[in-house]
């Protein structure tokens, strides 16, 4: 038998081929291939375990392992594009399929883009009907106590997933929120930390990978933590030397469906991310409109990913990002009320690359992010503070002018990176040309001279930026006391 080898432009399908969960060891394996190639093993390692899982439970978890499984696969299948998707040991309906279209074409938009290819139409998830799913695919799920091991089998007459969920395991904490909230190392996540800490709202922590820099911040906000694993099968990066496709994926999506899981294992009632409003914003692509870096982080897919929670894996655990209503500026002004974090917070990604070189300290102080947080955190931090931050002044290097002109989309677009919209951009360049500490600055004073008479005034007021508006799933029992901190 000749072995397979990956040959991009002769693979005709891509394949979901199984999922477990193993209650004992608290591990998920996320199985798929191309065409009838080598089986491509992901793992996910949840802290905790042994889980015990009752029937309504390990229901729950089956139906998150399921969409996690569906999600995580667009890490595999951007490497070919295959014009079919086969899943081959569950069916789906037509709604989780209308979501994960959602969430690999527009996921996947700056993907396209920088490969000059169209997802539009090509994406097609297999899909029966509500009616079908209700019928077919053999016997029901056991009303016996579930077994060690969940595996995916075809859906039958009492599949949870065609159905409309029951009570949640989430509800045997009674009244009491308890809140699984996404670190990532960044200003935001502790803003959202320290909010709900104001708030009286117990929370565990969970972030995924061994970053040291999430650890360290985790460990400084003294909460509790969960540290997630993800090992990507290794024939992935196998095929990157094959000539397959790579680029950015909507990983936020995938980590928002670890979260449901890890939330259901460990009985949480909340699934917080962090947000804001500014990244629903994309880059506009002449010739080709809006391309969204951080689409998964963006109001839509919070939206959509939330609904499929309450309606198809249960009602009683809510998704949500509490930082929403808010700019980029206004969660800029939130955290610099708060210093216990200036030492060991980062925002610059390129700590967290899978690959290549990383920066020697904590900001690299060359990349979008980099330039983006020291602008946003200038008006509202003092300047001796912002620049221990960072090591140096970002607004006083000459050379650094085309990252900042790329904010402002003076120029050029805004980068393909989580940063925020460029009338944050402009807005707080035109604040810091108007004080003394900052105005002298290389850049600042360029932008004074050259690019401020081409601005119209009225587009430059930092206040209208920081005021919250927009739709968000924040729970109404949380509501008032968001606005009370929030307003404050």
């Amino acid at each position: 038998m000749t072995e397979w080898q990956f040959q991009r432009e002769n693979i005709r399908s891509f394949r979901f081929v199984r999922a477990a969960f193993d209650a004992q060891s608290g591990e998920a394996e996320l199985v798929y291939a191309f065409d009838d190639g080598p089986e491509l093993i992901e793992r996910i390692a949840v802290p905790g375990a042994p889980f015990t899982l009752d029937t309504v439970r390990a229901a729950a978890v089956q139906r998150a392992l399921r969409l996690l499984h569906l999600i995580a696969g667009v890490s595999y299948y951007k490497a070919a594009v295959p014009s079919e998707i086969v899943i081959d040991s569950y069916a789906i309906d037509a709604d989780i399929a209308a979501l994960l279209t959602s969430i690999y074409e527009n996921g996947l938009g700056e993907f396209a883009y920088r490969n000059g290819i169209s997802l539009r139409g090509r994406i097609r998830f297999p899909h029966g009907s509500r009616s079908d799913l209700d019928s077919a695919h053999g016997p029901p799920l056991s009303p016996t106590p579930p077994r060690p091991l969940l595996a995916q089998g075809r859906s039958g007459p009492d599949d949870p997933l065609a159905r409309e969920p029951g009570p949640s395991p989430a509800g045997e904490r009674g009244s009491e929120e308890h809140a699984l909230v996404a670190i990532g190392g960044g200003k935001d996540s502790l803003v959202s930390i320290e909010a709900l800490r104001a708030m009286g709202v117990a929370q565990t922590l969970f972030w995924i990978g061994a970053s040291p820099l999430i650890a360290t911040c985790a460990a400084r906000t003294g909460l509790p933590g969960l540290n997630i694993g993800r090992r990507l099968a290794p024939e992935l990066f196998a095929f990157n030397r094959e000539g397959a496709l790579n680029g950015h994926i909507p990983v936020t999506a995938i980590n928002s469906a670890i979260g449901v899981l890890v939330a259901l294992l460990h009985g949480f009632d909340q699934v917080v991310f962090s947000n804001e409003r500014s990244a629903s914003y994309g880059s506009q692509i002449p010739g080709s409109g809006e391309v969204n870096h951080q689409w998964s982080k963006g109001w839509e897919f919070e939206r959509d990913f939330g609904v499929h929670v309450a309606r198809h894996i249960t009602p009683s655990l809510h998704y949500f990002s509490l930082l929403r209503p808010l700019s980029e500026l206004a969660v800029a002004r939130q955290f610099a009320r708060i210093e216990r974090y200036d030492g060991v917070f980062s925002s610059c990604n390129r700590n967290f690359h899978i690959q290549g070189e990383r920066p020697a300290s904590r900001w690299c102080g060359q990349c979008p992010k980099c330039h983006f947080v020291f602008l946003a955190l200038a008006p509202f931090m003092p300047k001796p503070r912002l620049t221990a931050i960072f090591g140096r002044n970002l607004l006083d290097e000459p050379d650094q002018a085309a990252g900042f002109d790329a904010l402002i989309e003076y120029r050029d677009h805004k980068p393909f990176e989580c940063v925020g919209e460029a009338a944050e951009s402009r807005a707080a360049l035109a604040g810091l040309a108007r004080r003394p500490a900052w105005r002298e600055d290389a850049l600042v004073a360029r932008f004074v001279r050259e690019i401020l008479p081409q601005l119209e005034a009225g587009e430059l007021a930092i206040e209208p930026l920081l005021t919250e508006q927009g739709e968000h799933r924040i729970p109404s029992g949380l509501r008032e006391r968001w606005i009370e901190h929030f307003g404050a």
